[in-house]
């Protein structure tokens, strides 16, 4: 006897949320009941591609000011421009123009060597390699720099949409909420945070597909292009205890530092000095921008201790992943690891010394997952927008003798905008745990759709019988699985 396996439909935003049902006013309005989306060339994730793409040029041209003749004006214009970006200034900054080998050449100035981990400053490096020299000119070839960058960054964006519109196998549309995130657009360019996210991304991926091993590699490598990766794998270890699935818990853990110890090894060897800049330098740097420890040293008058800030930064981090450990093993039904994700990530957000406004990115792919409600969403993103438009305002203030922009005050509360709107979508994402009824991916009866082989697995915490069923599914109020099996004939 044969089984047919029969395709889940696509859950479609605009008939559920009314944010979303709203803003499809523009394109003539919510689905229709008779729709068949994805039947055409025109798949949602070809959509939701094209979507990023869209925006991410947008991003680009609203950085046009910079790359004419603010770049190279002084700092205030970039600043009044909102148009700043570290990738055409480190170029020069950092031995690009002139050839010099990350990790292994030493830089002149106080930055001894590249303050970033093996794997972006390889990315960085393939760049400086496709720069080709116009006129000799540093100042064309720091365009043509970020010009290149941009592309490399442009094409990490569309693999990262990709990646979050294929996690939840019947929710490709989440993923557009990453593609008309404001904050991507607005900071895209700014860094190379997007590699990471990509990275992430894709690990994300892998995971929900039930490749432990795979996911662990992507994540390494995410972890050696940037730190934050590597909180993922505390949120998957808990879910992984509560299900009882240590053998692929371990395999994740051997891939990703598998993964890692493969990329920064030859340079720890080779290059020791440059290898540890980017760890020495994150713990000497002082309090900076956008971080809770500045607002207190500004109210205060205070220079605070660095050390004392990474003890203090380090004690708040340890004491917010106990509460989210608790959160996952006691709470009435195990979490979705897009959730957990979230959330630890949000809190080394919150109690950071540092705020970089392209910190932005390592969220927003999380919380589409997390949180896919347009509302919660938006008010989140507002609030980053506003902490874009406040920091260059108040470097604005700062570096010029004219005094126009924003004063400390008001950057303070465009800091606490920030702080406040990601603590306000923590708080909706912790209700969801607690909560399941309330929770937008559960409400038609999945378990965890990017939780691989956590997904409808048993939970040996469970007081009682399981809310889900043995496949993981329990079907909602509002809408119905198909048949996943019957037999035919």
């Amino acid at each position: 006897m044969t089984r047919e396996r029969v395709r889940e439909p696509v859950v479609r935003p605009t008939r559920r949320d009314e944010v979303a049902a709203a803003g499809s006013e523009v394109l003539g309005g919510p689905v229709g009941r008779w729709a068949r989306p994805g039947g055409g060339p025109l798949t949602p994730v070809r959509v939701i591609a094209l979507v990023a793409l869209g925006m991410f040029l947008l991003g680009m041209v609203q950085k046009i000011p910079c790359y004419d003749w603010a770049w190279f004006r002084g700092a205030g214009s970039q600043y009044a421009h909102a148009c700043y970006s570290d990738i055409p200034h480190l170029y020069a900054g950092r031995g690009f123009a002139d050839g010099l080998i990350p990790y292994f050449d030493r830089l002149t100035g106080d930055m001894e060597y590249l303050e970033y981990p093996v794997l972006t400053g390889l990315f960085m490096q393939v760049a400086a390699w496709l720069t080709l020299p116009a006129g000799g000119e540093v100042m064309h070839r720091e365009q043509i720099y970020w010009l290149v960058n941009a592309g490399m960054l442009m094409a990490c964006t569309a693999v990262l949409v990709v990646c979050v519109a294929r996690t939840h196998r019947r929710r490709p549309w989440d993923a557009l909420l990453v593609a008309l995130a404001p904050a991507l657009a607005l900071t895209a360019t700014i860094n190379w945070d997007l590699l990471a996210v990509a990275l992430t991304g894709a690990a994300t991926l892998m995971w929900s597909r039930g490749r432990a091993l795979a996911f662990g590699l992507l994540l390494g490598l995410a972890t050696a292009a940037k730190l934050y990766p590597v909180l993922l794998l505390g949120p998957l270890l808990l879910l992984c205890w509560r299900a009882g699935k240590w053998r692929e818990a371990g395999a994740a853990l051997l891939g990703a530092v598998g993964a890692w110890l493969v990329v920064n090894v030859p340079v720890m060897l080779l290059a020791p000095e440059g290898w540890k800049k980017f760890y020495t330098f994150s713990q000497e740097r002082s309090v900076d921008f956008g971080s809770l420890w500045l607002v207190i040293s500004q109210r205060t008058g205070e220079n605070l201790d660095v050390e004392s800030v990474n003890l203090a930064a380090i004690v708040l981090m340890l004491l917010a992943c106990a509460g989210i450990a608790a959160l996952a093993l006691a709470a009435p039904r195990r979490p979705r690891f897009a959730q957990l994700a979230f959330l630890v990530v949000a809190a080394f957000v919150l109690t950071n010394k540092v705020y970089s406004p392209q910190y932005v990115l390592w969220l927003i792919p999380l919380a589409a997952l997390a949180r896919p409600r347009w509302r919660d969403f938006l008010i989140w993103q507002g609030c980053e927008v506003m902490y874009f438009a406040g920091i260059w305002l108040y470097l604005l203030y700062t570096t010029t003798d004219s005094k126009q922009g924003l004063p400390a005050e008001g950057y303070q509360l465009a800091v606490a905008l920030h702080l406040l709107g990601t603590a306000y979508l923590c708080a909706v994402v912790v209700r969801d745990v607690l909560r399941p009824d309330r929770d937008e991916v559960r409400r038609d009866g999945s378990d965890d759709p990017s939780g691989g082989v956590l997904d409808g697995a048993p939970d040996v915490f469970a007081r009682g019988r399981s809310v889900a069923g043995p496949d993981g599914y329990a079907a909602g109020p509002d809408e119905r699985r198909p048949d996943r099996g019957a037999p035919a004939g």
